[in-house]
């Protein structure tokens, strides 16, 4: 729900003659062709290491520049046996970036589930906000995410509320909001407040 099936997506690409009807899906960024991320990141902006830290401020090791992870992360934080600590995977879950410090946590924790998002700026497809309560609204924070059910708050500076039925994992800022109803997006912006509560 909410998104069209590859395999129809693919029939009309190919009914259209589009050359992309047979490439394989991409999920890398597209401007910087066939090459590892991290490398082209390090080839720009160079490493900006800091302090890796646990909720309650115990440094537990060293990242080599906070844009090169995003919340909920648990690959390549190169983490493990940290004394005291139990031999659950490690999660990012926070960046400050202001003190450079990537907060993280050994196991799921609270900290990485929340019930509402606010984007400042949202982009209606109609050109206008849908002003009908009682829709089944849905909304991804993340690529090939399933639809979560959601109520939303259209905002009097342009922006939207979302709130969820379930706490949704690892919303990150900085990241897009999409909405639906049914298979009809609505529109989407970009996450600029999580909110835990």
């Amino acid at each position: 729900m909410g998104e069209m099936p590859k395999t129809k997506v693919r029939e009309i690409a190919k009914k259209l003659n589009l050359v992309t009807a047979t490439k394989r899906d991409s999920t890398g960024i597209c401007f910087i062709g066939e090459r590892n991320f991290k490398d082209f990141m390090r080839k720009y902006l160079g490493d900006k290491p800091g302090e890796m830290r646990t909720l309650d401020e115990k440094v537990v090791g060293k990242h080599t520049g906070l844009m090169y992870y995003t919340t909920g992360q648990r690959k390549g934080l190169g983490l493990g046996g940290v004394a005291g600590e139990s031999e659950s995977r490690w999660f990012v879950v926070r960046k400050d970036i202001a003190n450079n410090v990537l907060y993280v946590s050994c196991g799921d924790c609270k900290e990485l589930y929340s019930k509402r998002l606010i984007c400042k700026k949202f982009n209606w497809i109609a050109g206008v906000a849908p002003t009908e309560s009682g829709h089944n609204y849905t909304a991804k924070t993340r690529y090939r995410q399933a639809d979560q059910k959601c109520k939303i708050e259209v905002l009097c500076d342009g922006g939207a509320m979302v709130t969820f039925g379930e706490p949704q994992r690892a919303v990150t800022l900085g990241q897009w909001c999409v909405l639906y109803v049914g298979d009809v997006c609505l529109g989407g912006g970009e996450i600029t407040e999580v909110l835990h509560e």
